[in-house]
């Protein structure tokens, strides 16, 4: 067999196995989300996604006209007037008639083109009157929503990739029939915003640049460390609804999906209410002095959602990012240094995004959790007291 006969080869095989290797997933569409063998764009469920979809098949069909009208002509003139039949070319300088409508012709279609993409565009930009208004904070390699005005304003949270997805992925994926439509979408706290609401989205990130993007939505905005930006939607339909970070943001940039929940407002009103609730419980005293084993058990939860993706469950860290277990930070008695770096944050390869977001306690508690786990068992505590004094 040739050189060549045998890349062919190759490529049926690698082409077969991916298409077996997709049927024993046997994964169906996901309402919200991507579709099997999905060529379209996704079924809008806001206006301007709407008019988005109408825009581009308008000048699909636009290039399509003049794509057939000028090879038309081209092949025409080619097949009718060629040199082996006899024809012979034409002598002339000029035509002020050809030349007069070459130049007119596509003037109108650029403008018959750029007048309903104006209105579209302008239509993105318009945040104004919003009736509720949320922050996406992009950070390696999850999102911080804080509902900032309106209905349930003074919310927050981080929303993480679901821990079972990401331990699939990191054991090579689903096994055979057991791969989930939702893979590398479920988040452990999805965006909850109710219907028929015009919802504005603030994007800004804690470390690089990421991109807030839901297509059923039509949105699709940047998220740039120190700027501010804004895009909004009004979600006209109920149900979950996914997108994910559309700007390389990194090693993990696959792992950093948006689940957005779109709900009736009666149920909304229900959910800000559970969340008031549960920020009441975490509000916790921070002059109360806590047991280690106390701080170990919340700190053990603490660390499972937030920190564990980065550093594992085992605390060895992976690649760049380094490990917990027998850090000289983490082993030092001087308790500020790692304090310091996990209310603040820290640069460069390896970095780690700031956790300000979370309570006091919480804070404390995951720094004894990494103090006297694994092989650090250093019977350190760090007590709420000292993040609270750290933060001023």
């Amino acid at each position: 067999m040739t050189r060549l006969g045998m890349q062919h080869a190759g490529a049926i095989l690698v082409s077969a196995a991916a298409w077996v290797s997709t049927a024993a997933y046997a994964v169906k569409d996901l309402d919200g989300g991507p579709a099997v063998n999905q060529l379209n764009l996704h079924p809008a469920v806001t206006k301007i996604a709407a008019e988005q979809q109408w825009l581009h098949w308008f000048m699909m069909a636009i290039c399509l006209v003049i794509f057939v009208a000028v090879f038309g002509v081209m092949f025409y003139s080619i097949l009718k007037h060629r040199k082996s039949v006899g024809h012979k070319s034409a002598n002339f300088h000029e035509s002020t008639a050809v030349e007069i409508a070459w130049t007119i012709v596509p003037f109108i279609i650029v403008i018959a083109m750029a007048l309903p993409a104006t209105k579209v565009l302008v239509a993105q930009k318009d945040t104004t009157a919003a009736d509720l208004t949320i922050k996406a904070t992009g950070i390696q390699w999850k999102w911080g929503y804080d509902y900032i005005k309106g209905e349930g304003e003074g919310i927050g949270f981080v929303s993480t990739l679901d821990n079972t997805h990401r331990e699939m992925s990191n054991n090579g994926g689903p096994k055979a029939g057991e791969a989930p439509d939702n893979y590398l979408l479920k988040v452990d706290n999805p965006l909850v915003v109710p219907v028929n609401k015009k919802i504005r989205i603030i994007t800004t990130a804690s470390d690089v640049i990421h991109a807030f993007a839901v297509p059923a939505f039509g949105i699709k905005q940047d998220a740039i460390p120190g700027f501010v930006r804004d895009t909004w939607f009004r979600a006209e339909k109920p149900g979950d609804y996914y997108g994910q970070c559309q700007e390389l943001c990194g090693k993990e940039h696959a792992y950093m999906p948006i689940h957005v929940k779109v709900v009736s407002a009666a149920d909304y009103t229900a959910w800000v209410a559970v969340k008031a609730k549960e920020a009441a419980a975490k509000a916790d005293d921070p002059s109360k002095v806590w047991t280690l084993g106390d701080l170990k058990a919340r700190g053990e939860k603490v660390y499972n959602a937030n920190c564990a993706s980065c550093h594992l469950p085992s605390g060895k860290g992976a690649g760049p990012i380094k490990p917990l277990d027998a850090s000289p930070i983490v082993l030092d008695a001087d308790h500020g240094k790692q304090i310091e770096i996990v209310l603040n944050g820290k640069g460069g390869p390896g970095g780690m995004p700031s956790w300000k977001a979370l309570s006091d306690t919480d804070i404390a508690a995951v720094i004894s959790y990494s103090k006297n786990n694994w092989s650090n068992q250093t019977g350190q505590i760090v007590q709420p007291a000292e993040v609270q004094a750290a933060r001023k």
